[in-house]
């Protein structure tokens, strides 16, 4: 097994997911598992979550994402990797 670097990942989250209850749950679940970052709507009806973490942490919240509570609202999940910037916590942000 491969071992865990800590990565930036912007993962573009399609569906029924606009609002706050699919952030709020997002945000919930990123911190449960340690990762920084921060998610938002888009105007294309997506919702932008970029986050740090562990490879693995990453993973898991895909995963989440995927078959979690709100799975029924998420149609796909694309994920872009790149080098970290440091963010310093979690959080929703607006426009």
């Amino acid at each position: 097994m491969a071992d865990s670097i800590h990565v930036r990942a912007h993962l573009f989250i399609s569906g029924r997911v606009q609002g706050v209850g699919f952030r709020a749950h997002t945000q919930r679940e990123a911190e449960r598992l340690g990762i920084t970052g921060w998610v938002r709507n888009m105007p294309d009806g997506r919702v932008e979550l970029v986050a740090e973490g562990e490879t693995t942490q990453i993973d898991q919240l895909v995963d989440w994402c995927r078959s979690g509570p709100a799975r029924a609202m998420v149609a796909d999940v694309r994920v872009e990797r790149e080098a970290p910037v440091g963010e310093p916590a979690f959080s929703i942000r607006y426009g």
